[in-house]
């Protein structure tokens, strides 16, 4: 059974940065694209960035500069580097998992950003 567990949500003033981590386990990582995306406030899950099997990236243009995805095959994990935080970025961020026809989750983290 795959699960993906995401670390590193928090609180943070704008113009700041975090980190996301997400750990997969239960099956081989390293063929299928990982993502992120989130969810605001009475908004409708959004995507942010994925990348592909072979390390490469592709970002939503609200988070294009900003926003840094990054994979370690060896280590089932998956990174969002988030700098120059706006409040528009407050949400629960998701970790995906894309298998063909199988797609997974995980239980999120909240990113908040407020002074």
């Amino acid at each position: 059974q795959v699960q993906l567990v995401e670390s590193g949500g928090g609180l943070v003033h704008p113009g700041g940065s975090l980190r996301l981590s997400c750990a997969a386990s239960g099956r081989t990582f390293s063929s299928y694209r990982m993502g992120w995306f989130r969810q605001a406030p009475g908004k409708e899950r959004a995507f942010v960035a994925h990348i592909w099997s072979n390390g490469s990236p592709f970002y939503a243009d609200s988070v294009k500069g900003r926003f840094t995805i990054s994979r370690d095959n060896a280590n089932n994990t998956v990174s969002l580097q988030m700098n120059s935080l706006k409040p528009e970025d407050t949400a629960i961020y998701y970790c995906n998992l894309n298998a063909g026809p199988y797609e997974y989750w995980g239980q999120g983290t909240q990113v908040t950003v407020s002074s």
